[in-house]
């Protein structure tokens, strides 16, 4: 399937690659299928990229929790998670968005509403955790820059 790209121009994606967001994501709940990019011509790259399969514009970045926060451990409904399959420590995927603004040192993820995804079944959403110390706005330039640093 050819997918235009906000950043990557036209990309050729399989069908597998594909992940599908029931319920949209936080304020694009009209978006539903998602594809996660990255700059394989960058040599390291903790940035992904959420991209929208449908609306060639919405691309969000991504990041692994566990570089910014070591101890990110979200608590979660399990109800809230039923529609995406069984989860299990192999198909298990969290992910936190990014804002980026144009002043990089107030670069934060939203430690909140983490991206959880099961690999296998292909499904994703977007989830609001139980703990209260997660802010929405996690500032992460000084820990992303001491890690490129060491």
């Amino acid at each position: 399937m050819l997918v235009k790209t906000k950043f990557f121009g036209e990309v050729d994606l399989p069908e597998e690659k594909i992940v599908t967001f029931d319920c949209g994501i936080i304020g694009f709940e009209n978006l539903k299928r998602y594809t996660i990019l990255y700059d394989c011509e960058k040599e390291e790259t903790n940035i992904s990229w959420l991209q929208s399969v449908d609306e060639r514009d919405f691309a969000m970045p991504i990041i692994k929790p566990w570089i910014v926060k070591e101890d990110y451990n979200p608590v979660v409904e399990d109800e809230l998670l039923k529609g995406l399959g069984e989860l299990t420590e192999e198909n298990l995927v969290i992910l936190l968005t990014m804002n980026v603004p144009p002043d990089l040192t107030q670069m934060s993820v939203n430690l909140k509403a983490p991206i959880i995804i099961n690999s296998d079944t292909r499904k994703g959403a977007q989830i609001v955790v139980e703990n209260q110390d997660y802010v929405i706005k996690y500032r992460v330039y000084d820990i992303l820059k001491n890690k490129k640093e060491a």
